[in-house]
């Protein structure tokens, strides 16, 4: 279902919900999914992983939630400072 989901929005929409706003969100992110597969570093090491198809679903799930809060703190963290300014 939720694979569904996503392959029938617009590539472009896709596009845009997969770039950060900013450089401190696209880190936080890094972070997430990297302690969501087990921290270690890619350099030196050749990981592979392998999941089943509903616990890969469930990560990019748990990935793309994450997402969308940061990005809504992203945006109220914009406002109150616009806010803040006048």
């Amino acid at each position: 279902m939720f694979w569904k989901y996503v392959q029938s929005m617009n590539s472009d929409t896709v596009a845009q919900l997969s770039r950060p706003g900013s450089p401190e969100v696209l880190q936080v992110m890094e972070r997430n999914i990297s302690g969501l597969l087990g921290g270690l570093p890619s350099e030196g090491f050749d990981v592979t992983i392998a999941t089943s198809r509903d616990h890969l679903g469930r990560l990019m799930a748990s990935a793309m939630m994450s997402g969308y809060f940061l990005r809504n703190a992203e945006q109220r963290l914009a406002l109150e400072s616009s806010l803040s300014e006048d």
